[in-house]
């Protein structure tokens, strides 16, 4: 009859533990296990005596019979003072001796007798493990290492009706933290609840806040695209994974010393989740078997931890051996976009014992120079950005025999640009690409790499390399981020070696779902002609200058004003506790400066106390002549400016919850906090996905996100999430010879010749010897015949060769990382091609000023729509990208010229629904009647006020009392008005309000006396 008790569980795991994972069973009543110290003292003693004799016996010279004390008290010490996970590490120190509570095991094979230690380490699986000397509780099943207990494990069984939740639940209320084996980091350092389907983890009991995290595969197993869960397994339960791996003594001793890590600031002990542990395991093994020269991307989903997962790849491939115990890689590279380098990643890395002095940051604070000393000297980590590599490519000693990985964080399109190309220049092995190419042009082939040009040392390190590993992380690939990163599948198309993706993320948990509660406003507004004249103008421009003139239109950035402000005290405020922020995202600095205004003046009239607000954005703002910046703009409740670097913790603080950005702190920018999004800026693919993302942080007591967006649409942000949803591969690589078409196009265009590009080259490469003061000059004067020919062609051809000008110069840098073509006539063009786009005249775009030409008659704004956004799964056309097929480039049509009336009756006829006749007659016979009653007292009101104090206070109550008297004389035309909803009603009053009070102002109270 088949077993089904919760005891077969127990039994199953604990033979595999004991049978295959390197652990001895060891029954509780054979343990001398003692609650009041959380530990077996006498296996530990005994593993003390046995592994470090010496230091032993210099110990009890000192403390003679108290020695066993004295040691269980320095030990509880050394862990109340710096956590077990330090003491595990480092070991404890006590009036000069030095012991090791446990040892490691050794990275190579070689180090014997750090492998005979290893050995010596007591690994004892405990099951029914009685805890407490207060009650006769038990854990399920206990993994201890030299006496000391480390991992807990509560098991259930489907089978007697119990799951993982009944075994949270035994943790959360069972398990007092103030016994001393539950205390944080003092004795377990994590607890796994387990049931046949389902693990959980956490590493800190803290009763109801305890904070479970999932600790699954993935409905589709590791690595692959599917959701929450695990996959059937067919060789034993779903969940075998945990003991048959993660459990297993080698992977869970190489956790402790090199995955986890202690969070200083929030008191946290980070165990890797689940995908991350599988991320570098598998990593690490294919760049052992495989060795260095292949790339591999990482699409892991916003918020799921990248910073640590690359922090535990570097820590591992810097330590990684081949099969002959060599070390792999001669330097790990961390390359970040972000200018002020990832802290934690800094913090992750130097928490491990074996990197102190070798962990070099290269932050703003350095300079390139510090970069290259750090690459000479063979430092072993070096974090920095891609921007201080162009500046230091030619000066590295040579790599030659040395290999290197570069972490990526963040890949997308910038690593294609010439600052990669920069990078490969630096690192690239170019003896091992010269005899590649000695291959291919014989007369060079007795020529030594110190007698090769410019031209050949750009072409050697050109496509990959066996030096170089790429190790690309991001959430949101692109076509180029695939091809140059992705592994190859059989058919031709590319994927990323290892998904995480967005849809498991949300259904495990570990972010919060951005678009299940996104609402959307439809604008509608009015155009009218403030002028007599009827002029002609560009259409495009002028269509340009009316939708600029109404996005900064006081009446416009009022009432979003009103709406966000609102919005964020009836939901955003009562969220996480209280505590919640929102972040605005503004379409330039300019709009942020001025909403910046808009939101200090509001808060200020409504008297609103609870509120302030704070605004980011790069350089000056000049606006009507004043120039802003942030810390003139940031002031803190006591008066201080709040400068750039104090920003981000001066937000998360209890005295700020709004932040106005304008292109910054939309990507990278990591606060659990900010739980709504107002938008104000079209975004599009990327872009759309990155911005969002900063809302789905989770913490506890957050429980969803807000987004309200007054200018993309349910369908524009549902088109920019879905590619990144699940895996987003690309359907096959880019056509190479694409780039011999673009440069066939550009020849026809006769605006350059071979001649042309010899002389430009002739100047380029002498000033690679020596630079007299009439070379650049010279450079310059070659160009003048040059756009002599462009400026002859026609406006759309110009055009069109603009656009394959760009083209030709992208595809080159792009093309050049991935392949070595060798092409010398190629790459001369491409530098040719990349100072003839320095001298091209900038398109010529017709300025126009429309302000004292229009004027905003009507402005409304509606809730188009309201709720969750749902993203497809399991679609795998959605993600699959594209390159473009051909080089043409779509010739711009000549921007034509309108009327202003006709230009104006265009743009208002986007919303003919929205504002009636009617309305307009309506509110035309209210301005008329109020100007004809307006008295002394009105007019002062408007001249002694700002427009603002007389439409916000002084004229509210004046203006209710006439619509109530016109109601009752002309009920059917005013209905509308009481009927309508509330933001129509403030629509007409603004009107009215505004250009009432521009009218009194040019009256004379004299006149009503």
């Amino acid at each position: 009859m088949l077993e089904k008790k919760e005891i077969r569980f127990e039994q199953d795991i604990e033979t595999v533990l004991t049978s295959e994972g390197g652990w001895q069973s060891v029954s509780f009543a054979e343990t001398n296990y003692d609650p009041s110290i959380g530990m077996d003292a006498i296996v530990l003693i005994d593993f003390i005596q046995e592994t470090q004799p010496r230091a032993w016996k210099r110990y009890v010279s000192i403390y003679k019979e108290a020695a066993v004390d004295r040691f269980i008290r320095r030990f509880n010490e050394e862990v109340t003072t710096h956590g077990l996970l330090h003491v595990l590490r480092k070991g404890i120190r006590d009036r000069g001796v030095h012991f090791r509570v446990i040892y490691f095991r050794p990275v190579s094979s070689i180090s014997y007798d750090n492998l005979k230690l290893y050995e010596a380490n007591r690994f004892h699986c405990i099951r029914q493990f009685y805890y407490s000397a207060n009650n006769r509780n038990s854990i399920d099943m206990v993994l201890a290492v030299n006496g000391i207990p480390l991992v807990a494990l509560e098991l259930k069984n489907q089978y007697t009706g119990q799951s993982v939740e009944h075994a949270r639940l035994q943790f959360e209320q069972n398990r007092d933290p103030r016994e001393l084996v539950f205390q944080f980091n003092t004795r377990f350092l994590v607890y796994f609840a387990v049931d046949h389907y389902d693990v959980y983890m956490t590493t800190k009991l803290a009763r109801n806040k305890t904070y479970f995290l999932p600790f699954n595969q993935g409905s589709n197993g590791p690595g692959n695209v599917g959701g929450a869960g695990n996959p059937a397994n067919a060789d034993g339960y779903p969940t075998a994974y945990l003991w048959e791996e993660v459990l297993q003594r080698n992977q869970l001793m190489d956790i402790i010393e090199r995955f986890m890590n202690l969070e200083v600031k929030k008191n946290i002990l980070i165990f890797p989740r689940y995908h991350q542990l599988d991320v570098v395991k598998k990593l690490v093994a294919d760049t052992k078997e495989y060795g260095a020269g292949k790339n591999y991307l990482i699409q892991h989903s916003a918020g799921s931890g990248k910073s640590n997962s690359i922090a535990w790849l570097a820590y591992h491939l810097a330590s990684l051996h081949n099969q002959e115990d060599e070390p792999i890689f001669s330097s790990i590279i961390i390359v970040t976009d972000r200018t002020v380098l990832d802290r934690q990643l800094q913090d992750t890395l130097l928490s491990f014992e074996h990197t102190t002095g070798q962990v070099e940051t290269i932050g703003d604070n350095k300079t390139s120079q510090h970069l290259k000393d750090a690459i000479n000297n063979r430092k072993k980590i070096i974090i920095t950005t891609l921007q201080k590599f162009p500046v230091i490519y030619d000066e590295i000693d040579s790599v030659a025999g040395r290999n290197f990985a570069v972490i990526v964080d963040e890949a997308h399109s910038s690593q294609t640009g010439s600052s990669a190309q920069k990078l490969k220049q630096a690192l690239a092995d170019k003896e091992a690409s010269l005899k590649e190419y000695q291959e291919i042009e014989e007369e060079i082939e007795n020529q030594s790499l110190d007698d090769q040009d410019q031209l050949v040392q750009t072409l050697l390190s050109q496509g990959q390399h066996n030096n170089l590993s790429f190790f690309a992380f991001t959430a949101t690939p692109k076509e180029k981020t695939i091809e140059m990163f992705g592994t190859r599948q059989k058919d031709g198309s590319y994927r990323p070696f290892h998904i995480y993706s967005m849809r498991q993320a949300i259904e495990e948990g570990f972010i919060l779902d951005v678009l299940k509660n996104y609402m959307t406003y439809k604008t509608s507004y009015r155009i009218a002609k403030e002028i007599e004249d009827n002029p002609e103008l560009p259409k495009t421009e002028a269509v340009r200058a009316i939708a600029r003139y109404q996005s900064f239109h006081p009446w416009v950035l009022r009432q979003k004003t009103e709406i966000m402000i609102e919005q964020f005290r009836e939901v955003t405020k009562k969220a996480i506790n209280g505590r919640a922020k929102a972040m605005i995202v503004t379409s330039s600095r300019l709009h942020a400066v001025r909403y910046m205004k808009e939101f200090k003046q509001y808060i200020e009239e409504k008297g609103y106390k609870d509120l302030d607000v704070l605004v980011a954005f790069s350089g000056t703002v000049n606006d009507d002549g004043e120039e802003y910046t942030e810390p003139k703009l940031n002031i803190t409740k006591s008066g201080e400016r709040i400068q750039e670097n104090q920003l981000k913790e001066t937000f998360h603080s209890d005295d700020f919850n709004l932040l106005i950005v304008a292109e910054k702190y939309q990507t990278g920018f990591d606060e659990p906090l900010l739980h709504t999004m107002f938008v104000d800026k079209k975004l599009r693919g990327v872009k759309a996905v990155q911005t969002l993302s900063r809302l789905n942080r989770t913490m506890p007591g957050k429980k969803d996100t807000f987004v309200l967006d007054f200018v993309n649409t349910e369908e524009d942000i549902f088109e920019a999430f879905q590619p990144f949803y699940e895996a987003t591969t690309l359907k096959e690589e880019i056509n190479i010879n694409l780039i011999y078409d673009t440069q066939s196009k550009l020849r026809k265009f006769y605006v350059y010749n071979d001649d042309d590009i010899k002389q430009v080259m002739k100047i380029n490469e002498q000033a690679g010897n020596k630079q007299d003061e009439r070379l650049l000059g010279r450079l310059s004067s070659l160009f003048k015949p040059i756009l002599g020919r462009y400026e002859e062609l026609e406006e759309d051809v110009q055009y069109d060769f603009r656009v394959t000008l760009r083209n030709f110069n992208k595809w080159y840098n792009y093309i050049a990382q991935i392949d070595r073509t060798f092409d010398k006539d190629l790459l001369e063009e491409s530098i040719f091609t990349g100072f003839l786009l320095k001298f091209i005249p900038k398109e010529k775009r017709e300025k126009i000023s429309i302000d004292d030409k229009v004027k905003l008659e009507y402005y409304k704004l509606q809730e188009d729509f309201q709720g969750e956004i749902s993203l497809i799964a399991e679609d795998d056309g959605s993600g699959m990208l594209e390159h473009p097929g051909t080089v043409d480039a779509t010739v711009k049509p000549t921007d034509e010229h309108d009327t202003l009336e006709e230009i104006i009756q265009r743009i208002n006829e986007r919303f003919p629904e929205d504002f009636t006749e009617g309305d307009r007659v309506l509110v035309e016979t209210m301005h008329r009647t109020l100007r004809k009653s307006a008295d002394a007292k009105l007019v002062n009101m408007a001249r002694n006020n700002s427009v603002e104090m007389f439409e916000n206070n002084l004229f509210k109550e004046q203006f209710q009392d006439f619509i109530i008297e016109q109601y009752t004389e002309n009920q059917s035309a005013y209905e509308k008005l009481f009927d309508a909803d509330q933001s129509y009603y403030n629509t007409i009053y603004s009107f009215i309000a505004k250009d009432l009070y521009k009218w009194l102002r040019s009256q004379t109270p004299d006149n009503y006396a």
